[in-house]
């Protein structure tokens, strides 16, 4: 297995590490005129249950 020849360096580690950052949840509202709730998008409301301009849930 290949061994590193030399210890990397504290910046080198570092600058690599600081690219590992959470990200935002995407969130859309929802397209029902009287909900609008923000939601994660291709899935249905948790608030009013509607997914495509239909009821999928009971809600």
């Amino acid at each position: 297995m290949a061994v590193p020849k030399r210890r990397t360096s504290r910046s080198n580690t570092r600058s690599r590490r600081s690219q590992w950052k959470a990200t935002a949840p995407t969130l859309a509202p929802c397209p029902n005129k009287a909900c609008g709730e923000l939601k994660p998008p291709h899935i249905a409301c948790p608030t009013c249950g509607q997914h495509d301009g239909r009821q999928v849930l009971a809600v």
